[in-house]
């Protein structure tokens, strides 16, 4: 890029840097964001498609998670990695509906993208979708029903809907089960507000058996093995404790030498150190307790009295570990032997060692009131395994986004219809350039149940027209697209349910991608430096003859 004062170049960006401005760049950024929309649409839906994605290293991933394609796919533009991050906020802040987001999102690009030819100032058209996407939370406030947070039926509802797209929908059952349980034990009252914390659900997979065989586990499940073969292998009615300090004699900080001038006192030193790991046994031993959990080492004389003493016995637990095992048995974690008492204990129905496939872990089960729980997922391959635990999370998700806002709307597209009846209403009262943009957002809308019913193999028009016309009516609320039957059902009573802060996110996601892109009028892009090129003669860059002794004068 270069200026021109007076017949003189003056440069500004270094050469070779590409500059890309006006229209064409407002083209080119709306082009790659279309794309991205274009990549996940056909996954949208309980009849949506998978998609295969491999990586430079042969590894496969088998998914129709919008979040999930969009970080293994390796993109390169930068309109298009806005598009991204708009999956991944949307992820990340509910769990659910990053495909949604990104096909409205494209779909408001494709629209602006005709107002844009039509010689409508990109600054209006942000404008009517920023007053748009205001109005559309408004209408959807309006819209929701609050629920019950104890109301499992309603809870269960929500999963089967977040699992339906899912590869594993055959177990939503099961699954959406071990979500409503799962919430309803880790949610406590903080401050009068309901949270679910999801780092509290820990989640195992292991591949074998089938998805059917997936189970929650009242407790804590621990990818480690008991210590000694004489220690027991099942422990009923287990008093744990929980300790975050190696049962061992500690190293002096320096070097220290000991001068033995009698043999009699290396028979002492030795009963010395015996007792020095006796006594610490005994403080274990002398608690109650008959199971030990240990973060850090236990030393081997250590073992062999506790396991004399019954004690089942497990070190080198994960920190992240030891604080759901408090949060599940009730217990303390104890950072000094000396603390260890039997008031610390924590307790657990039942702690057995179980063989998963070529695996052993411990299990705690049956925690009296637990607030870290275990699922531990089986199937039949590694990509059934991976695909169950994103589904499971998009269920635990939404289930603690339902618990947490206690309020619902109907899926299947229906409060999108409602939504874009809504804003065309509104477009009317505001007028001017804006009332098209709003028009936009409303039509960007109703992309959700098309898409949903071409997926499905429906005629996306016929559908449109159906919907709309069901939305006229007071009591058409809830109508949206039965995927099954290609007709207009009511998602409400069909148990068709999403949490309402789902989709909300997704609109505030999707227009906010729109808008940034949008503004945008000028890509600056640097080329990367590149080092200089390889000399000839190999990996040395030694000139030819220098390969070896052979090829040196005089050495023959």
């Amino acid at each position: 890029m270069a200026l021109n004062l007076g017949g003189v170049p003056i440069l500004i960006l270094k050469e070779g840097t590409e500059r890309t401005t006006k229209r064409k760049a407002q083209m080119n950024n709306i082009a790659a964001g279309k794309v991205i929309a274009e990549a996940v649409k056909s996954a949208l839906g309980p009849r949506g498609m998978d998609k295969m994605l491999v990586d430079s290293l042969g590894d496969i991933v088998i998914t129709n998670d919008g979040a999930t394609i969009l970080d293994e796919m390796d993109v390169k533009h930068p309109a298009a990695k806005m598009m991204v991050q708009v999956a991944k906020a949307q992820d990340d802040e509910v769990g659910d509906g990053t495909t949604s987001a990104v096909i409205i999102a494209g779909q408001l690009l494709k629209g602006s993208e005709e107002l844009l030819e039509s010689k409508i100032h990109p600054t209006t058209i942000v404008a009517g979708l920023k007053k748009a996407a205001t109005k559309a939370t408004e209408i959807l406030d309006n819209m929701a029903v609050d629920i019950d947070p104890e109301d499992v039926a309603t809870l269960k509802k929500v999963a089967m809907t977040a699992m339906n797209s899912k590869s594993i929908a055959g177990s939503k059952d099961l699954f959406a089960d071990i979500t409503a349980k799962a919430i309803g034990l880790v949610k406590e009252d903080r401050n009068g507000k309901l949270v679910a914390d999801l780092d509290h659900v820990s989640i195992v997979k292991k591949q074998g058996m089938g998805l059917t065989d997936t189970e929650l586990v009242r407790g804590m499940v621990i990818d480690k093995e008991i210590l000694h073969p004489a220690m027991p292998r099942r422990v009923t009615n287990a008093r744990i404790a929980i300790l975050d300090a190696a049962l061992e004699i500690e190293k002096t900080e320096f070097d220290a030498e000991i001068r033995i001038s009698d043999p009699f006192q290396v028979k002492a030193l030795m009963e010395e150190e015996d007792r020095m790991l006796k006594s610490l046994a005994e403080k274990v031993i002398n608690t109650g307790a008959n199971v030990l959990l240990c973060q850090k080492g236990i030393e081997d004389d250590i073992v062999g009295f506790l396991a004399k003493a019954g004690i089942l016995s497990v070190r080198r637990v994960k920190k992240s570990d030891m604080k759901r095992l408090a949060r599940a048995t009730g217990g303390r974690i104890v950072s000094n032997v000396k603390e260890l008492s039997a008031d610390v204990l924590g307790s657990a129905g039942v702690v057995e060692e179980a063989t998963l496939g070529d695996d052993k872990m411990v299990y705690i089960r049956d925690c009296a009131d637990p607030k870290a729980v275990t699922v531990v997922i089986r199937g039949g391959s590694s990509q059934v395994v991976d695909e169950a635990e994103r589904a499971l999370h998009d269920a635990l998700c939404v289930v603690r986004n339902a618990v947490q806002d206690k309020k619902i709307v109907a899926g299947g597209g229906a409060p999108e219809i409602e939504v874009a009846k809504g804003l065309r209403e509104y477009a009317g009262t505001i007028g001017g350039r804006e009332q098209i943009a709003i028009e936009i957002f409303a039509d960007a809308l109703e992309t959700i149940p098309k898409t949903l019913g071409e997926n499905a193999g429906w005629d996306p028009i016929t559908i449109i027209v159906e919907l709309r016309a069901k939305h006229e009516t007071p009591e058409g609320k809830w109508f949206g697209i039965n995927v099954y039957t290609g007709k207009p059902s009511d998602m409400m009573s069909e148990g068709v349910i999403e949490p309402l802060s789902v989709k909300k996110q997704a609109i505030k996601s999707a227009s906010e991608a729109a808008h940034m892109i949008l503004r945008i009028d000028d890509v600056i892009a640097s080329k990367a430096e590149r080092g200089p090129p390889m000399p000839p003669g190999g990996m040395g860059g030694m000139p030819p003859g220098m390969g070896g002794m052979g090829g040196m004068p005089g050495m023959m």
